[in-house]
């Protein structure tokens, strides 16, 4: 019988986001007849060490916070070094660019042979993380990006060889989100009548809570049964929660922090709206789409790798305010013809999207690096 081969996976911290929860289930979905996985966060452990820790894969926390300068990026790459020379991977697997960064920088000081860095957003908040991610190529063994849309914007804006981009796209357990049992949506204030639009995200620029808002305050008149619900916490939650008052919507849109029943929730909802500026391929699309909820969604990175517009839902342009609240207020107006798009899309999920497949190709992947 052939050796597993030790890998290691870095990444920032172990909480419940769509980065961490691929990390999980690309983890645990190894063949462990032919690998050996640990899990290294840069950060604390955080809740997504259980499920980690229930499948026999060991965590480690090297405690660095939040690297946001070069001596916090130095300190990290000194304790991940140390890390690395005792666990002494053939391959690390970066996720997200603070543990993308240094992990290149302190697998070269480990002497790990082989590097692959996960992008998984086209990174618009700054041009000096692009610039980090050319500079630091030479470390890098191939960069996998979540669609075609992120490594297209991989090789035009941060100046990456195409020769070593990949694209492996993000899956989803879709019987977890078509067979839950829809949740009391009472609890969060929504009347039982009502036509609820669901907005699933942190809270920040990226996502656009404010231009969701926005277009839903431009069709509360015409859809007095109308109401938003935002599931996530975030550093704009207090700003936001002001601005709802301000427009004097505090009975029509309802802020219910980060909640453990996303499907659920999903499963009680009439409509499932992505606002966001930019993404890369959003794991909350392809949750949505294998709940079977209608949906509205920007034409951000990904997104058209996933819903045909007009076919599996609806897309709009990024920003455009006036065109979502116009899209949404239409599957309002025509819920069977919005319905009938999203179980089209599911047929799309069901074939295209499990982690079956995506744990394959990144099995296969690190094969083909090594030999």
């Amino acid at each position: 019988m052939p050796v597993p081969r030790r890998i290691s996976f870095l990444i920032t911290e172990l909480d419940h986001g769509g980065a961490e929860r691929a990390l999980v289930r690309i983890v645990t979905g190894l063949d462990r007849s032919l690998w050996e996985p640990q899990v290294i966060s840069l950060n604390n452990r955080g809740p997504l060490t259980e499920p980690l820790k229930a499948a026999g894969i060991p965590v480690t926390a090297i405690g660095a916070g939040r690297v946001r300068s070069p001596r916090g990026l130095w300190r990290a790459t000194i304790g991940l070094t140390q890390c690395l020379k005792e666990q002494r991977p053939e391959v690390l697997q970066t996720f997200l660019f603070h543990a993308n960064i240094t992990g290149r920088l302190a697998a070269k000081r480990a002497g790990v042979p082989v590097v692959v860095s996960g992008i998984r957003v086209a990174e618009k908040r700054g041009r000096w993380r692009l610039t980090l991610d050319r500079l630091t190529d030479h470390l890098v063994s191939r960069h996998v990006c979540v669609s075609q849309s992120v490594a297209d914007f991989s090789i035009s804006e941060s100046g990456l060889p195409e020769s070593k981009v990949v694209v492996i796209p993000n899956g989803v357990d879709v019987e977890r989100f078509a067979l839950a049992e829809p949740t009391d949506l009472s609890q969060f204030g929504i009347p039982k009548d009502a036509a609820t639009i669901l907005s699933v995200g942190r809270l920040d620029e990226q996502k656009n809570p404010f231009g969701l808002l926005q277009s839903f305050a431009e069709i509360a008149d015409r859809h007095p049964k109308a109401h938003l619900l935002f599931v996530g916490h975030g550093p704009d939650e207090a700003v936001l929660k002001k601005a709802i008052a301000r427009q004097k919507l505090e009975s029509r849109v309802s802020l219910a922090g980060w909640q453990a029943d996303v499907p659920g929730i999903m499963q009680a909802c009439d409509l499932f709206v992505l606002a966001s500026k930019w993404e890369g391929m959003p794991n909350v699309l392809l949750e949505a789409g294998a709940a079977g909820i209608p949906i509205v969604s920007t034409r951000v990175e990904g997104a058209e790798e996933i819903i045909t517009s007009g076919e599996c839902g609806v897309l709009v342009g990024i920003s455009q305010q006036d065109e979502l609240a116009n899209s949404i207020s239409d599957c309002l107006n025509a819920p069977q013809s919005a319905q009938l798009r999203a179980s089209r899309l599911q047929g799309v999920i069901r074939k295209q999207f499990t982690w079956y497949s995506v744990v394959e190709s990144y099995s296969r992947l690190y094969a083909s690096l090594l030999a």
